[in-house]
This record gives structure tokens, C-alpha cells and sequence, in this order.
């Protein structure tokens, strides 16, 4: 099988860190097209209905308050995208999506968009209760997928 282009799905963790790296590896030895995918989980924001009219706030100063929100979360996920980029990619042909939603769906859906012959995601390993709760989206995405996976596990050196 030969892999023409790799998507690969980073944040701003360690754990994403260290599969973005496993990734471009594999991406160096195939010369492959690199897609790098960085998804925004929308910020849920508490509503407030009233305006208080002794402080001036109104509805319209949460408008401005989202976007500015928005507008954070976006330069977040360029920094991280050309972060990992200048770190890992030398000559490599790389494009990058930055997407809201879900993140499970989203690098499935960006898996499609590029046309990847794989996708490698990082797993932070997590079992149990914080599995339970926080849900897993490398088992999502592997689950999902109509590509192969490369879920790249966080080395645990405590043991």
C-alpha cells in the first residue's frame, strides 16, 4: 500500500505533540502530503436574557464578547498549526484545516475532505471513569474511519 497523504490531528498537548511527530516521520519516509487538522470545540458560554441597565450591559456586549471569543480560539489554532509545521515539516507538502465542531467528526470528516490514506491522532490513555465521562476520540475516530488509524500512545515513564 502505498500512503500519498497523511491527516494528521494535533491540539495543543503533548500527546498530540508526540503523534504529530510519528506522523511526519512516516510522512518523510513515504514523501507524502501532509494534512494537519486542528479542531475547535465551541466554548459554551452562560446566556443572560437581561440587560443591566445601571452597568450598561445588553445582549449586544455579549455578541462582542463571542466573537472575541471566536476570534482567540481561531489565532489559537493557526499558532498551533504553524507551531507543528515549522517544527516538524521541513520540505513536506502540508495542508492545514481549522475547523469547529467535534473533534471526533471533524478529523474524520477533514480524513475525507483531503482524501487521506491514513490519519494519526495521539491518545492521552485515558480508562474508566475518565473515559466514561470525557469520552475517547481516538476510539471514535478509529471506530468511524473508512481509512486506517494510527492512534500513537504518550510513552508513560512514571512506571
Amino acid at each position: 500500500m502505498l500512503i500519498k497523504k497523511i491527516l494528521i490531528g494535533i491540539d495543543n498537548s503533548k500527546y498530540a505533540e508526540h503523534a504529530a511527530k510519528y506522523g511526519f516521520d512516516i510522512a518523510h519516509k513515504f514523501k507524502a502530503h501532509v494534512g494537519l487538522v486542528n479542531i475547535v470545540e465551541p466554548t459554551i458560554m452562560p446566556y443572560n436574557n437581561s440587560g443591566d441597565v445601571i452597568l450598561g450591559s445588553t445582549m449586544q456586549d455579549m455578541g462582542v464578547a463571542d466573537i472575541d471569543i471566536i476570534n482567540i480560539q481561531n489565532e489559537l489554532s493557526e499558532s498551533i498549526i504553524n507551531d507543528a509545521i515549522k517544527k516538524f515539516a521541513g520540505d513536506l507538502d502540508v495542508t492545514h484545516f481549522s475547523e469547529f465542531g467535534d473533534t471526533a467528526g471533524g478529523i474524520i470528516e477533514c480524513g475525507k475532505q483531503f482524501k487521506a490514506d491514513l490519519i494519526v491522532i495521539g491518545t492521552h490513555s485515558r480508562t474508566g471513569f475518565d473515559r466514561l465521562i470525557m469520552g475517547s476520540v481516538a476510539e471514535h475516530v478509529v471506530r468511524h474511519s473508512e481509512v486506517p488509524v494510527l492512534v500513537v500512545p504518550f510513552p508513560d515513564h512514571s512506571s
